[in-house]
């Protein structure tokens, strides 16, 4: 007896999928994928950390032995960090997609171009020498994270529409992205330590969110359709 009434449900159910946003993964995997992402950030940090102290110091010194293999060995680590950047872009474009499609792909290339820029830096100090190479790997430095601070105010932004994380942080990030390509663009425009300066907020974020990621992962996905319905 209750077939007639289920079916018109399901057929019900059906009809509003098509109209409501895509949930293309589970909850189970969207907290996989966020602990990698947070992974991937603190990751990050310490690879690009490590090898730029590696690299830059190498060409500062006026001592030439054992510089390949500092150099090699630094580059490497940073150019792994340019991996782990646009792998966080590839890792959130289906989580963001879910609910912006624009915003989704922007984040990406936003992180693609973040870890091109940083790339050239590190050709820059493998090619160039001296002053030269540690001009040009800054200059790359700082057009890659002004773009990544720009293009993360709408990540931000999403967050905070969405909920997928409590909203104070999503609030934090994007004052600290803003003020991450406010420094970085002043730095390119000779003001010397803008950019040091002004990652403090930005850099103590992502550091913040990498944590949330690994230990409390994204919100789920009822909850996140239910902020987004009600508005609050």
């Amino acid at each position: 007896m209750r077939t007639p009434a289920t079916t018109p449900a399901r057929l019900t159910g059906a009809s509003d999928h098509s109209t409501a946003p895509p949930v293309v993964r589970t909850d189970t995997s969207v907290r996989r994928t966020a602990r990698i992402v947070g992974v991937l950030f603190l990751a990050g940090y310490v690879a690009y950390g490590v090898g730029n102290l590696m690299a830059t110091g190498n060409v500062r010194s006026a001592d030439g032995s054992g510089s390949t293999a500092l150099l090699v060995t630094g580059a490497a680590l940073m150019l792994l960090n340019s991996a782990f950047v646009i792998g966080t872009g590839v890792l959130m474009l289906p989580i963001l997609r879910a609910h912006n499609q624009a915003i989704a792909a922007g984040y990406l290339g936003t992180r693609i171009f973040e870890g091109v820029g940083l790339a050239i830096g590190v050709v820059s100090l493998i090619v160039l020498t001296g002053s030269t190479a540690i001009d040009a790997n800054s200059v790359s430095y700082n057009i890659g994270e002004a773009g990544l601070g720009i293009g993360s105010l709408f990540f931000c932004a999403l967050l905070f529409r969405t909920g997928l994380v409590p909203r104070f942080l999503a609030v934090w990030g994007f004052i600290g992205y803003a003020c991450f390509a406010g420094g970085n663009l002043l730095e390119l425009f000779g003001v010397a330590g803008a950019a040091l300066v002004a990652a403090i907020p930005g850099g103590l974020f992502e550091l913040t969110f990498a944590i949330w990621l690994i230990t409390r992962g994204f919100a789920s996905t009822a909850t996140v359709r239910s902020r987004v319905g009600t508005g609050t």
